[in-house]
Parts: C-alpha cells; sequence; structure tokens
C-alpha cells in the first residue's frame, strides 16, 4: 500500500517536528517539511498503487510503540483472547511490535511445542508478534527448557505467572542464558510468602478481612537474583516492577554495572491500594500496592531506572473476573488504553516530556532489544497516528480484546489511536480518519 500522511507532527530522532511522510513498497519513502507530490489527492486511499493524502491537523506521526509483556492466550486459552483480537487490540492501542508470554498450552518449552506457537502468530497476527519460551519445562519451575534450540525464534526467556522457586534452578538457567546470550525476564514472586493472597497487605486487605501479598514476596526473588547474576553475569530483566523495594534494588544494579533492565505497568503508576474497590477488575499480580510504592515508580520513570512501560496485557473471560476480589482471576487489560491514560495522565500534567513518554514506550525497546524501529527513509512503515486533543470515555464495550476488564472504565482521557500501519498495511484505521 502507498500513501501520505501530511500536516502531522512527526516523533524522529527524539523530538516531534512537522514533517510529512510517504509511503511505498512497505516503507517509508519519503520525509520532508515541505509538500509531498500527492498526484492531485487529497482523499486518504487505500487503492494499491495509487498515492493519497490524509490531514491530520495536529495530530501525532509516531513510530509504532512496542510492549515487551502481553499475553495472547493463543493456543489454549481461545475463549479469553485469540491471535486475531489481541492483536487487532494492540494495533488500536498503537501498537507494532508485541512480545507473548509463554504461560500457554502448549507452553512453548521445547521446540515442538515452540512451532505450536508459531502458527497461530504466523497465520492470524495482524502486527509483529515475537514470543517468550519458558526458562523451564510446563513452568514448573524443575527441568530446564530447550532454550538453545527455541532461541532462533523467540525474544527471550520467561516462567511468566510463576515465580523460579529454587535458587539453584535459577542458577542453571542464567548461565545457560548466558552461554547463548539469551535474555531472561523474571517474574519475582516467592510462594512461601504470596501464601494464599489476593490483595496487596495493606490497610484495604486488613478492613476488609482479604488475605494481604505482601511487598517482599516480590523484592526478596529480585534481591536473590541480583546476587546470582552478578556472579554470574547474565542479561537480567524484572517484570512488572510494583513497589519500591524493588525500584531501589534495581536501581542499585545498575549503579553497579550490572546487565539488569526492568519494567512497570500503566496500572502500578496510576493506581494504588486507596483505588481499591471489591471487583475483578482491581485484581491484577502483582497486586496494586501503597502510595508511596506508587510515587517510587514514578520516580524510576523519571530517573531512568525503569527502562519500560508494559501494559502486562492480561485477557479472561467475564465470569473470570465477576467475583469481587477473592474470585476472580488475577489480570487486566490494558493495550488499548495505556497511551491515552499515560498520556492524559503524564504528559497533560507536565510530570513527564512526550518526548520521555516515547522512551519509555519506544526508543528504549529499540536501543536496549532491538525491538521496533524508527521513522526514518526506507525503516519499515511501522507507525501510528495518534490524536492528543480528542477526549472521550474509556469504555470496554469499545474494546478489539475479547477482554473488557479494566480498572479504567468510565475514565475520561486524552489522546486516540486514528490509524495503525504495519510493513505499510493499514491494520487499524478509524472510519472517519481520512
Amino acid at each position: 500500500m502507498e500513501f501520505i500522511l501530511t500536516g502531522g507532527r512527526i516523533y524522529s530522532g527524539g523530538s516531534l517536528k512537522p514533517m510529512n511522510l510517504a509511503v511505498s513498497e512497505s516503507c517509508i519513502s519519503a520525509l520532508s517539511p515541505q509538500p509531498l507530490s500527492t498526484d492531485g489527492k487529497t482523499v486518504f486511499s487505500v487503492a494499491s498503487a495509487t498515492f493519497a493524502s490524509a490531514t491530520i491537523a495536529s495530530a501525532f506521526i509516531l513510530p509504532g510503540l512496542t510492549d515487551v509483556h502481553v499475553h495472547l492466550r493463543e493456543p489454549g486459552f481461545l475463549y479469553k483472547e485469540t491471535m486475531k483480537t489481541g492483536t487487532a487490540a494492540a494495533a488500536r492501542g498503537g501498537y507494532t511490535t508485541v512480545c507473548a508470554m509463554p504461560n500457554l498450552s502448549p507452553c512453548p518449552d521445547t521446540v515442538s511445542h515452540l512451532a505450536e506457537v508459531l502458527a497461530p502468530i504466523r497465520r492470524d497476527a495482524k502486527i509483529h508478534v515475537l514470543p517468550y519460551g519458558t526458562l523451564t519445562l510446563g513452568e514448573a519451575g524443575r527441568v530446564m527448557s530447550q532454550m538453545k534450540g527455541m532461541q532462533p525464534w523467540v525474544f527471550a526467556f520467561s516462567d511468566d505467572g510463576k515465580g523460579v522457586q529454587s535458587e539453584e534452578m535459577m542458577r542453571q538457567v542464567l548461565c545457560e542464558a548466558r552461554r547463548i546470550d539469551a535474555l531472561v525476564c523474571a517474574h519475582c514472586e516467592d510462594n512461601a510468602l504470596v501464601k494464599n493472597g489476593v490483595i496487596h497487605d495493606g490497610a484495604f486487605a486488613k478492613k476488609h478481612g482479604i488475605a494481604g501479598i505482601s511487598s517482599e514476596s516480590e523484592w526478596r526473588p529480585i534481591e536473590r537474583d541480583l546476587a546470582l547474576v552478578r556472579e554470574i553475569g547474565a542479561r537480567y530483566h524484572v517484570c512488572h516492577v510494583s513497589c519500591k523495594e524493588s525500584v531501589a534494588l534495581i536501581r542499585k544494579a545498575k549503579r553497579e554495572g550490572l546487565s539488569v533492565t526492568c519494567e512497570t505497568a500503566p496500572h502500578y503508576l496510576l493506581l494504588c491500594q486507596d483505588d481499591l474497590k471489591d471487583d475483578g477488575r482491581f485484581k491484577m499480580n502483582p497486586p496494586l500496592r501503597d502510595k508511596a510504592d506508587r510515587e517510587a515508580l514514578v520516580e524510576g520513570i523519571l530517573d531512568g531506572t525503569i527502562d519500560v512501560i508494559a501494559t502486562d496485557h492480561a485477557p479472561h473471560a467475564a465470569h473470570e473476573k465477576a467475583q469481587g476480589l477473592r474470585g476472580s482471576l488475577m489480570g487486566i487489560v490494558g493495550l488499548e488504553t495505556a497511551l491515552p491514560l499515560l498520556y492524559t495522565e503524564f504528559v497533560k500534567t507536565k510530570i513527564l516530556t512526550f518526548e520521555k513518554l516515547m522512551e519509555i514506550l519506544h526508543d528504549n525497546a529499540l536501543k536496549l532489544f532491538g525491538l521496533g524501529s524508527n521513522l526514518e527513509i526506507g525503516a519499515p512503515a511501522d507507525l501510528t497516528v495518534f490524536d492528543p486533543e480528542c477526549r472521550y470515555t474509556i469504555n470496554p464495550a469499545d474494546f478489539a480484546s475479547m477482554g473488557k476488564s479494566t480498572p479504567f472504565e468510565g475514565r475520561d482521557v486524552y489522546g486516540k489511536i486514528r490509524m495503525t500501519a504495519v510493513g505499510g498495511e493499514i491494520v487499524w484505521k478509524e472510519r472517519d480518519f481520512g
């Protein structure tokens, strides 16, 4: 497909600048502040081999966002999400590259099981999807997976959804990761400390008589793993950081020069236990922590301790999220709300610049992990058009995802994705755009 986007501000080279952009043969073919030839066409067209233009007014033309932590549920859990619906949700949220977690059925713990995971990606994905392989067979934490054999086809390795409980097992996988130069992404959770916890072990849990999950259940495994990384030297990434102690440990490790990166999620930056309701929409793992934890996470974004924001998009069927805090499954959806929420709550309030937001939603994933691409001539036309002044109310009924559970339902936000393209092919477009 060939098209031109005119009149917008393009994010390139770390800043927004007025620029027109042309796409031809799946790549960006022209970038110029001057008008580009449109062959006289002024309306957006998807006709092959023709140039058309869409006037975007003050919209931002962005490189497609990257999310290193999503759950697409296929194979094994198609009643929650499918490859088609999950990647449609990503495109609707402005994402063109996502990394899909391995807690599937079968989980990608061997080369043959990984083939079953790759099949729906190759058949149905609307955007770039890179799978994870597991660290251990069946994510059981006892026997190492076929890491070497799977490495050519995966982004990294994780037992996400379960923490590796054995220090010796973690030592083995880190040693193997160093040997083959692979990235270990750790779900840090000590089962002995979690027990039967449901939400953060704080004031809300105590007031309502609900079993709590301590912050120590997260930061203790991080502390253990960082000691191993210090000894072994492997590349190590911490998933969904939620508490202040974890931020402090990772900050110290980075200052030591360890090869450590980490992520947090929008809900940990925007909510805390003070916002809890006895509703499955507020139940995720790790749980919403204290206000001081949320503030420490924001500080971690500002000082660079936290490298990327990942949504941890985790769709469930409606009945699985309709049983309150005690009975609902862990996990919420986030691909379609992350950018508008973060833009509204951090950029509009001047806590972050838009450039800093793009750093943690795109730039760092490219710099650290080689994921995604920049808007430059010859680069793949993986891009999204973001209208920063469109105000609306988050309504899960509008989601492309099969999952509808979000604590942000009913929240007013600014910023809507008008179009997303991958390799020059439009994979999402608002009906009234162009």
